[in-house]
């Protein structure tokens, strides 16, 4: 089924997405990129693939009131402060929405989005690779029915020379960035773990340290969640290369080890000695794919506003504990 699409944002990420997009019929009538240069790559790469290079329009607004009547969807990969304009404006104009992680700079942002979602009855999905994982969906549904009993502690870790891979650009701008590595790639593990336990923090304790840049480069969060477990998160953003991010849940009955991007899944019940890797589960589709299915009502939207907002408010509870010596704050209900 060809799925008429506008690509908004034609940078490296969304270079990444194109040949997934094409094969699954992903049929793009126009671009919505203010670089030149990137625009010029992109349709170097669509050619690549046989598929037409598409006109460019590079502001958003007159780019929807001249194409939206002939799009389905679009598939949003701008800098993180643009992702709630860029994503309303879609959805408002009628279009479903893929877009890139992060959902919003902050709660507000979040909730905003989801009020558009509801009012316009579009799909907003989320294209992180945790929430999309069937292996994270298998462990969240395992912890909200109680299969392993009581949850009692998780602990994430993720580790990226990130300080040096994206110095002089923008995801070390704030004021476009929003934050630095644990908001960016740490993102990955912060909603993985929302998506994982399915509820709310109650109380956040963070410290966060820029390490010479404008941005948190490392990052230690302590919490307690809404049913009383306690979570601890920490990012290092300035490591060696190739070291694994990894999270780990303890519950009465057993306990679950998986990754951030939720490229594995391992449990330990009790009474056993060690992990079995859980097998048998679909197979891990890209985000532009699962997208297609949750359009066409094959599954429910496997990353869903409601996970973001529950990240956003994290967020929040982190910047604003972080800015204050670590003092525990309370996330808005």
């Amino acid at each position: 089924m060809t799925i008429r699409t506008a690509l908004i944002g034609a940078g490296n990420m969304a270079r990444h997405h194109l040949p997934l997009m094409i094969d699954t019929g992903a049929e793009l009538r126009v671009i919505c990129e203010p670089s030149p240069q990137n625009y010029e790559l992109t349709c170097d790469a669509l050619a690549e693939l046989g598929a037409p290079p598409p006109p460019n329009i590079p502001d958003l607004a007159d780019m929807l009131a001249r194409y939206a009547h002939e799009l389905d969807a679009a598939f949003v990969i701008t800098p993180h402060n643009l992702h709630h304009d860029h994503a309303s404006l879609c959805l408002q104009a009628g279009l479903d929405v893929l877009l890139e992680k992060p959902m919003a700079l902050n709660a507000r942002e979040a909730l905003s989005l989801m009020r558009t979602r509801d009012r316009t009855g579009k799909h907003l999905v989320v294209a992180f690779q945790g929430g999309l994982s069937p292996q994270i969906r298998h462990a969240a549904h395992l912890i909200a029915a109680g299969e392993l009993g009581d949850l009692r502690t998780v602990t994430g870790m993720i580790c990226q020379s990130w300080k040096s891979n994206t110095a002089g650009k923008w995801r070390q701008i704030p004021a476009i960035a929003g934050g630095g590595f644990l908001f960016d790639t740490g993102a990955h593990m912060l909603n993985t773990v929302c998506a994982l336990v399915g509820e709310d923090f109650a109380s956040v304790a963070a410290w966060l340290d820029n390490r010479g840049t404008p941005v948190d480069i490392d990052g230690v969060v302590m919490g307690r969640l809404q049913s009383g477990a306690l979570v601890t998160l920490n990012g290092c953003g300035d490591c060696i290369s190739g070291l694994h991010s990894e999270i780990y849940v303890n519950l009465t009955g057993g306990a679950i080890r998986t990754g951030v991007y939720g490229e594995r899944l391992l449990i330990r019940r009790e009474g056993e000695t060690e992990y079995r890797e859980i097998h048998g589960l679909p197979k891990m589709r890209g985000a532009w794919e699962q997208f297609l299915q949750v359009r066409a009502g094959e599954i429910e939207n496997p990353c869903p506003p409601e996970v973001g907002l529950r990240m956003a408010k994290l967020w929040d509870a982190i910047v604003e504990s972080a800015s204050n010596q670590g003092k525990p704050v309370r996330p808005p209900a």
